[in-house]
């Protein structure tokens, strides 16, 4: 979902349902979950978002708007390819990724978040393959837009997804840590709440193509990022991270969202003596000026340049201008950190 949440084109009419709907979500908004940081109006607008038809008629209108924009995707990347296993990003709407994993040998494929469908079918038809798994991090209709029509193509592919998000035609509600396979690609599914009460990460299996490891995060974890806490508190969210810092080094990290220029320039904001993230945000900035993708990044290079994945760090305690309590929880300490990351982070770009 993209960080601003605008009703502003709504027509009289739907102004009107606007209005209503939010008279009655008011009663029932999820005060409790929503991360304290967001405004009262973006609450409402998210709930309309998130939980009424408004939703879905604002994704259709930003797919519109991407596809005239960017008939050609928003930026040019390159297919991933190693023993048996081939992931092709997919450049969709004006920031989002989905992927397509390809199992060579049998021609069977899955997709990760398609929120686009005829950019994903045209995909599906280039390559040659068929679709059988569709992989939902989350429930918000820049990530699962597609799965319907998609569906509708494919009768036989399998939606998957957590039961606790209102997945669109999900047919395989997961578990933290199941596993579930497309031909001989063998995926790992992993709970990780915060951005929503039901977010999934997958990890698919290097092995299944003598490669790496591949980390689809959805909106998780971006390069230099994370995404924000809309659905649960930070305690929850650095569960979710921790989640994803505790894969291996080597993992391949291919986020929901072209983010990184944006981030990178935000970590240098606090945490300005960080050389490592220095050199990766000339390459990064050189990429985006070429309109190239930066994925992927490496779970082991975005310990060293990500500061929602360095709340152990003393260097960003001290930029932050924070201590820990004399009796505080070390997690809890961690939390309030990855709070005010989160909370500078919104206010930065709002600027």
């Amino acid at each position: 979902m993209s960080d601003a949440v605008s009703l502003m084109w709504l027509s009289p009419v739907a102004a009107f349902c606007c209005c209503c709907g939010i008279l009655l979500l008011l009663r029932r908004l999820p005060r409790a979950i929503m991360a304290p940081t967001e405004k009262p109006f973006f609450r409402i607008a998210y709930s309309l978002y998130t939980k009424t038809r408004l939703g879905y008629l604002f994704y259709k209108r930003q797919l519109k708007k991407a596809r005239e924009r960017y008939p050609h995707g928003h930026s040019s990347a390159q297919a991933f390819v190693f023993s048996g296993v081939k992931v092709v990003p997919i450049p969709v709407l004006s920031d989002n990724y989905s992927y397509l994993i390809i199992d060579t040998a049998s021609s069977l494929a899955a997709v990760v978040d398609p929120s686009d469908p005829l950019t994903v079918q045209a995909y599906l038809e280039r390559e040659g393959v068929t679709l059988e798994a569709i992989l939902c991090t989350h429930k918000h209709w820049d990530h699962s837009g597609g799965n319907k029509a998609l569906k509708r193509l494919y009768k036989s592919c399998r939606v998957y997804g957590s039961s606790y998000d209102d997945i669109p035609e999900l047919t395989h509600a997961l578990s933290d840590r199941e596993q579930l396979s497309v031909g001989r690609l063998q995926f790992q599914a992993y709970f990780t709440p915060g951005h929503t009460v039901g977010h999934m990460i997958y990890v698919l299996d290097g092995k299944s193509g003598d490669g790496p490891d591949c980390l689809f995060s959805g909106d998780l974890l971006f390069l230099a990022g994370c995404g924000r806490m809309f659905e649960g508190s930070a305690e929850t969210m650095l569960a979710s991270l921790d989640t994803a810092a505790s894969l291996n080094d080597s993992t391949l990290l291919w986020p929901g969202h072209e983010y990184a220029a944006d981030n990178l320039t935000f970590a240098a904001v606090v945490e300005p003596e960080n050389s490592v993230r220095d050199k990766k945000c000339q390459w990064v900035l050189h990429r985006r000026l070429e309109k190239k993708s930066t994925c992927p990044s490496t779970i082991g290079e975005e310990k060293e340049y990500n500061p929602f994945l360095r709340t152990h760090c003393r260097d960003l305690h001290q930029a932050l201008d924070l201590q820990r309590g004399a009796n505080e929880d070390w997690n809890h300490f961690r939390a309030r950190v990855l709070e005010e990351v989160r909370k500078r982070k919104d206010l930065f770009k709002e600027r």
